[in-house]
Formats: structure tokens, C-alpha cells, sequence
């Protein structure tokens, strides 16, 4: 292949032109000091990157003034924050150190450097060490929020500019950020921003499924844009005539949130009846913006009949995240359901740049909304406690969660996570009131702790000095406060027990002629395969550890027997398995005689041939091989992506695998003996099993099937939707 000349003088121009275009952008918000010192970070970022290449081939320059640029129009971040984007590599990719960076710009810009270079590598290596520099990432919040907006604005460009990149670096990239950026970015009130990480998430995870929404909405959209004209022009004129500033908008839905429906729902792109919104975005001052926002929505609802069970009044009580708004959806014409959102110019913004928008408006509510979110998240950080791994799970189980508000007896009220409990609320009030919780009072009715919250319930807590944390409640509750208090006092619960473990054991050592030492009780930990010392002497202070089982592991002579491994193949490491198959090929190809490792295929996706799929490493089951769009391939790329191999199919027409087929329709005579007819008799298609259920005419039934591959599959597929009375045929993954 030729190799590509490089025109330097060109590039050197489109440095320069993308530099100016991100100078206007900062024009209105920066001095001539401001300037001076973006001016110094160009030149210093410029110099330290000029011999290096992005993967398409670019100047790497191109990077962090793309990054930059993000900050300032898209997040609405300031001169500081553009130094900081422009140097944002320049520590852990050059020789350039932070005392040099502290010299030339000043101990802040060192600050949020320093939090960027730290977290550069977050995703990288082992599990744990990821998790572990996440939550560094997050305890950055209580310092400098900037840090983790600027490193969205990173993630953001890296994503627009993935399609340079491998397809297994794709997978991994684009898995973490649908893990946990884009749920970040979403808590941090950037909607913008998280609408576009989700798409391109699932464009590089799902090519097929992207594609095809992508192209259904651009075949719509002449008709989508008529029907908004149409349903939009009665409310305009009415708001002109009543006086108000305004400016109305229609917007689809994001690729992502369309994709979600279909499969939440098992419907077809053409049956989600709300696909596109309405948003109407009032100017007005802000003493008058609520009032000005529920006539807005009185006009909207005198033209089309509102679904009662669809208003959301997010100006009463805003999100955790700072967005406020007024959602409700209305029937128009032709019987389509339409969502009409109602807010202010400022409320717009906070919606679209979150956070930085805040500032701009020092007295809103939600800017408490967010200082709280980010006093909880240092509260969790603090805790000396929580394991890494365990901290990113409880973190990333309420950074999505839609929530409610209830009310103490006080009348104060709390906002919690949906289908928090009355154990959530005990811990979200303090944690004293949670370790002692025993039920609760919701309007006088006494309910259990488990009992889930309802919004604008009244909830009173009552407590018990005799009660304490157990196991069982960590099933009771969604908040991360609420896991991670809980395990807190368990550990200090089994640390207590331990230390009466640890008494019995030394007083039966003791009866059985051993010298107790250091030596010997690790000795007695591994015969008894305990983790640890601590989980040795809480199980003998638990019973599951007997005297006669501790007799059964001394010999005569006071010396501890070795409990002989069956099989030191069993041994191998992790890293080892890993090394062993990545060291042989570069792909894992299913069907071959695969002399390095056993794989099995999953039964939380049943992959079939022709499907997208991965193998992820374990040390139990070899390697497992899951779909690329799996339940669990998301969290599994991106918190172990050093266990990942690319694998893909051989021709494998001799061997069948398990697929699931759910169909439904009208429940019309001899229809399940039609269905089964075309399954066994006409495609040759062994069922391994069936189950149909019907309710006021409409039956429901899954099938399980053997067969070739997804064109196999496919094919049956088709087949069935023929069937007079069958109204949808989806795949599924359940066994």
C-alpha cells in the first residue's frame, strides 16, 4: 500500500482554523488575561503533541481542541476549563510534568490536571483497579466537579471519533461508556451530551440495530415534521394571543431510548406511538416562571385531552439532577399520542448543559438538588469500608434511577430512588435511624421494612435499641447509602463475632497440643479453605465450624495436617488462562477443536451461530460465550475488558443450538397446532419446549427451538409471522 504524503502546511492551517473557532466561542466569557493564558496552553499543547498521530491518522492536536471546544459550547464551561482541556494529556503523554504546569498556569489548573491524569487510565487492566480509579474519578466531585466535565467532554469526542478504531476497542469503549459515563453524564443534568454517548454506545455495540432505527428516522421524518406543523399551529396561535414570549420545537426521541421501548414493550419501530415531543420554551422572568408554564400547559390541554395518568410537574419539586420541567401527553389528531414538555428559557438550559448552567443561576432550587447528590456521593467515598468493586455497583444502581418524594411527619420532604423502602428512607434520614429501624407508619398504617414507598407518601420510622442490621436487609434496599451503611454494620457485627471466634479457636489449639502462632492458624485457614483469618474465627463463632472439625485437621503430634489439592491443573490463575488463549491466536473461533480451553456457550443470551459474540475468560467454566448485545455484556466489557477475547463462528450446519421464539396473537381455534405444524414438519425443527397462556382472547406463548444458526432462526421466524391470528414473533433470551 502507497504511503499517504502529509501535507504539513495544510494541517498547520486547520490547527490554527480550529483554534479561532474555538477562541470565538470563549469571546464573551474571557479577559485578556483569559486569553494570554488559552493562548500559552495552545502553543504548550501544540509543542508536546507535534509528533504524535491519533489512530485515523490526524495530528493528536485535533483532540484536545475538539475537547476543548466541547467544554466551552456544548457544557458551557469557562477560560480555566479550556486550559485544562487543551493540556488535558500533555502530563501522562509527554515529558511535561505537574510542577511544570503548576509554574506556568497556577495551582488550579494543576489541581483539575492532576484529577485528569489520574483518572486517565480508569478503564484499564483488572476489575478492580478500574473500580478503584472510578471512585478516585468521583471523589474529584467534592474538589472539582470540572474534572469529571471535561473528562465527558474527552469521552464525548473519543466516541464521535471511534470508527478508527479496532472493532474489540470499539466494544470495550463503547460498553463503558453506556456502563457509566452516559448514566454520569445524565446525573449531572446533561442531557445533550448523555442523549449522544447512548447512541453512540449502542451504534458501536449494536451496528444493526442502530442502523436500522436510524434509517426508519430519516424515512419518517417529512411525515413526523408535517404532523408536528399541524398538531403545533393551533398552540401557537393561541400563545401569541395571549401575550406570551415563546419558542416551540419538536424532537425525536433519542436511537437509544426508541431501541429501549421496542424491547420493553416487544413492539415494532411503527408501533411506538411517541417517538418525536414537543417542547415549548417559554421567556419570562423567573418570579413568574411557574405560574407562566401551567398557562402554557392550560392552552395545550384546551386543544387536546390530556392522559391524567401521564403529567409530571418537575417545577414543584425538580430532579435530583436539577431538571425541571412539565411533562404531559396529550391525544391529537388521528389518535396519536403526542408528549408535550413545558419550560423556561433557564430551565432549557439547565436541561441541556446541566451542571455548568447552574451557575449562571446561583438561587435555583436545583443547584441544592445537585450539591446534595454530590454530598452523598462524598459520604459513600468516605466510607473506609466499601469494597471498590461493590461501591461502583450500588454507585451505578442509583445514577439512572427515576425517583420519588415522601414526606416525614414533619412534613419535610425526601426524594429517593423508585422503589426505594421504608428501610431506604430510614438511612437516607440518618444512619442510626436505619441500623435501628423495625417498621414504619404510611398514614397511620403500620407496614413492614421492606414495604416499597409510593410518592407523596407520609412516612413515619419507628426504631428499636435492640435491633440491628442483618444479611437479609441488603435485599431490601435500592439506595447506595442505605447497601453500603448496612454493610458497614455488618462488618463491624462480624469483627465482634470474630473476636469470640478467635477465643474458642485459640482455647481448642491449645487443648489439642498446638503451638499457637501465626505460622499454624494460617495453616488451619487454609485446610479449612477460609478467605480469610477474620472469616475463620466467625465461623467457628458461628458453629459452622465444629470441635470435632477442628480435632479432624491436627495431627497427633499439635502440627496442622495440609489439606492436598485433587487437581493442581485447578491452580491456574486467572491471568494465566487469560495469557493461554490470548497467547495462541488473536480469535477465539467456536466450533474448532479448541485444544487451549473448553468454552460453553451462555444461558443468559443463548448465542446461536451468526450472532455478534465474545468469549469472557472464567476459571470455573472456561470460557463463556455471550452475545454481543447480551443483559450482561455491557457491564462485563467494561468492568473486565482484560477478560474479553474476540471469538467468532465456523460453519457449523451439523450442530444445533437452543434459541427462544415468543409469539403472540389472537387466541383463534387451531392456531397452537398451526404454529407447531411449520416448527416440526416444514423446517425439520426439533422444540425442546412449549408453553402457550391465554387471557380474554389474546394468547402469549414461548418456544423453545434447536436450530443451525440466526439465518435458521430467521427464516422460522418469518414463517410463524404468516400464521393467520399471530400478531408479533421476537427472540428471546430466557431458557
Amino acid at each position: 500500500m502507497p504511503e499517504v504524503k502529509i501535507d504539513l502546511e495544510l494541517e498547520k492551517k486547520e490547527i490554527l482554523k480550529r483554534y479561532r473557532t474555538l477562541l470565538k466561542s470563549c469571546k464573551r466569557m474571557m479577559d485578556k488575561n483569559d486569553k494570554l493564558m488559552i493562548r500559552k496552553a495552545f502553543n504548550l499543547a501544540v509543542e508536546s503533541h507535534k509528533d504524535m498521530r491519533r489512530k485515523s491518522g490526524e495530528p493528536y492536536i485535533y483532540h484536545p481542541i475538539a475537547v476543548a471546544q466541547i467544554a466551552v459550547s456544548e457544557i458551557g464551561l469557562g477560560p480555566t476549563s479550556v486550559v485544562c482541556a487543551l493540556l488535558h494529556d500533555v502530563v501522562e503523554d509527554t515529558d511535561i510534568s505537574l510542577d511544570d504546569i503548576r509554574m506556568m498556569f497556577g495551582d488550579k489548573v494543576t489541581k483539575i490536571i492532576d484529577g485528569l491524569t489520574k483518572i486517565s487510565g480508569v478503564f484499564d487492566q483488572t476489575s478492580s483497579l478500574q473500580a478503584e480509579n472510578f471512585r478516585k474519578m468521583l471523589l474529584t466531585l467534592s474538589d472539582d466537579v470540572r474534572v469529571i466535565l471535561i473528562k465527558l467532554a474527552d469521552r464525548l469526542h473519543n466516541m464521535r471519533t471511534l470508527d478508527s478504531m479496532k472493532r474489540d476497542k470499539q466494544l470495550k469503549i463503547a460498553s463503558e461508556t453506556l456502563y457509566l459515563y452516559a448514566p454520569l453524564a445524565h446525573r449531572l443534568g446533561l442531557n445533550a451530551i448523555k442523549t449522544e454517548l447512548e447512541d453512540l454506545g449502542l451504534k458501536f455495540t449494536e451496528p444493526e440495530v442502530y442502523d436500522d432505527i436510524n434509517q426508519k428516522l430519516i424515512n419518517t421524518q417529512r411525515e413526523r415534521n408535517r404532523y408536528i406543523n399541524k398538531f403545533s399551529l393551533p398552540i401557537i396561535n393561541s400563545l401569541t394571543e395571549a401575550g406570551m414570549d415563546f419558542d416551540i420545537k419538536g424532537r425525536s426521541k433519542s436511537i437509544k431510548s426508541i431501541k429501549d421501548k421496542m424491547k420493553k414493550q416487544a413492539v415494532s419501530f411503527e408501533e411506538i406511538y411517541d417517538i418525536f415531543a414537543i417542547r415549548i420554551i417559554i421567556k419570562c422572568p423567573i418570579e413568574n416562571e411557574k405560574s407562566e408554564c401551567w398557562r402554557a400547559y392550560s392552552i395545550v390541554t384546551d386543544f387536546y385531552h390530556p392522559n391524567p395518568d401521564r403529567l409530571r410537574d418537575w417545577i414543584s419539586t425538580p430532579k435530583a439532577n436539577g431538571y425541571e420541567s412539565l411533562h404531559t401527553t396529550v391525544m391529537g389528531s388521528d389518535g396519536k399520542w403526542v408528549e408535550v414538555q413545558i419550560r423556561t428559557e433557564r430551565m432549557d438550559e439547565i436541561a441541556e448543559k446541566g451542571y455548568a448552567a447552574h451557575w449562571k443561576y446561583k438561587s435555583s432550587a436545583a443547584e441544592t438538588a445537585l450539591d446534595e447528590w454530590i454530598h452523598k456521593i462524598r459520604e459513600l467515598l468516605e466510607n473506609p469500608e466499601s469494597n471498590a468493586l461493590d461501591f461502583l455497583d450500588d454507585f451505578k444502581l442509583n445514577l439512572f434511577s427515576e425517583e420519588i418524594f415522601v414526606f416525614t411527619p414533619k412534613g419535610e420532604l425526601k426524594t429517593l430512588p423508585n422503589n426505594a423502602t421504608v428501610l431506604d428512607l430510614a438511612y437516607e434520614i440518618h444512619s442510626h435511624v436505619g441500623n435501628r429501624c423495625i417498621a414504619a407508619k404510611i398514614n397511620n398504617k403500620l407496614v413492614s421494612l421492606s414495604h416499597q414507598l409510593n410518592s407523596g407518601d407520609q412516612v413515619e420510622v419507628l426504631t428499636s435499641g435492640k435491633q440491628k442490621p442483618k444479611d437479609e436487609w441488603l435485599n431490601f434496599v435500592v439506595t447506595a447509602k442505605a447497601k453500603s451503611k448496612i454493610k458497614e454494620a455488618l462488618k463491624i457485627e462480624k469483627r465482634k463475632k470474630a473476636d469470640e471466634g478467635k477465643e474458642m479457636l485459640v482455647k481448642r489449639l491449645h487443648q489439642l497440643q498446638v503451638n499457637v502462632n501465626k505460622v499454624n492458624l494460617e495453616k488451619v485457614k487454609d485446610f479449612f479453605a477460609a478467605p480469610t483469618i477474620l472469616d475463620l474465627y466467625f465461623r467457628v463463632a458461628i458453629g459452622s465450624l465444629t470441635i470435632k472439625a477442628i480435632k479432624d485437621a491436627i495431627n497427633e503430634d499439635g502440627s496442622v495436617k495440609v489439606r492436598v489439592s485433587i487437581n493442581k491443573q485447578e491452580l491456574k490463575t486467572l491471568e494465566q488462562l487469560v495469557s493461554n488463549v490470548r497467547g495462541k491466536a488473536d480469535m477465539l473461533v467456536i466450533g474448532e477443536h479448541v485444544d487451549k480451553i473448553d468454552y460453553k456457550i451462555s444461558t443468559c443470551c443463548n448465542p446461536i451461530p451468526g450472532d455478534d459474540v465474545f468469549g469472557f475468560v472464567t476459571l470455573k467454566d472456561g470460557i463463556q460465550i455471550h452475545r454481543v448485545n447480551c443483559p450482561n455484556a455491557t457491564e462485563l466489557m467494561s468492568n473486565f475488558a482484560y477478560r474479553v477475547v474476540k471469538a467468532k463462528w465456523t460453519n457449523q450446519e451439523s450442530i444445533s443450538f437452543l434459541a427462544g421464539i415468543k409469539v403472540t396473537g389472537t387466541d383463534e381455534v387451531g392456531i397452537v397446532n398451526n404454529i407447531t405444524k411449520i416448527i416440526s414438519n416444514e423446517l425439520n425443527v426439533n422444540m425442546r419446549s412449549i408453553s402457550f397462556d391465554t387471557n380474554d382472547g389474546i394468547f402469549e406463548g414461548t418456544i423453545m427451538v434447536f436450530v443451525n444458526d440466526t439465518n435458521h432462526l430467521t427464516d422460522l421466524m418469518k414463517k410463524l409471522k404468516k400464521v393467520s391470528g399471530v400478531l408479533t414473533v421476537n427472540r428471546v433470551d430466557s431458557n
